[in-house]
Order: structure tokens, then sequence, then C-alpha cells
């Protein structure tokens, strides 16, 4: 189970490290999913943030477990809060993006969990 939760941890913190500095840098593609899902410019950097967040907690879940699965639960919750944006803006096919990461922060907590 460890090895499976630094293998998930790994991948996901390099997808949140990318995707936190696609909001950052207002990559076209990011920008454009997130208006379709009615958030605002200025929300781009907390949420970079709280992605960059995620992606050292995770890592370092590797060596301190509760801050691994505090840090899948707060990522797990993001892309949960991603998700509800995209269906409460009637984007159904923006879901595509976050709901993979988010099924990736649900196989990182449980494997956290169970290692």
């Amino acid at each position: 189970m460890f090895t499976g939760y630094i293998i998930v941890a790994a991948l996901l913190a390099a997808v949140l490290l990318m995707s936190g500095r696609g909001k950052l840098t207002r990559d076209e593609r990011i920008t454009t999913s997130l208006q379709r899902a009615n958030v605002p410019l200025s929300w781009f950097p907390p949420l970079a943030a709280l992605e960059i967040a995620g992606a050292v907690g995770l890592v370092a879940g590797i060596w301190l477990a509760p801050l691994g699965i505090a840090a899948a639960i707060g990522v797990v919750l993001y892309f949960l809060g991603a998700v509800a944006a995209h269906l409460r803006a009637g984007d159904a096919k923006g879901v595509n993006a976050p709901l993979p990461l988010l099924l990736l922060a649900v196989a990182a907590l449980v494997l956290r969990i169970l290692a």
C-alpha cells in the first residue's frame, strides 16, 4: 500500500503543480475551463496556492502520514468543489477535467490511510 501511495501521490502532486502553475500564468486552456464554470479570475491565485499546498502536503505525507492524510482530504474537497462548480454552471463537459483528479485524490487518501 505504501508504494502505491508514493506513486499516486507523486502523480497527483505533479498534476497539481502543473495546474497551479497554469492558473498563475493564466494558461488559456485552464482559463477557458474555469470561466465556463463561472470562476472569477481573481480566484486564480488562491486556487493555485491551494493546489501547490496540496502537492507539497502529499509529498511530505510520504514521511509524515498525518500530513499526507490531511493533504489528501484537502485535495478531495478541492476537487469536489471543482466538480460542483462545473455542474452548477451547467458545464457537464467541464467535469471531465476535475473528476479523474478527484478519483485520484480519493485513491491517495485511501492508500495513505491503509499504508
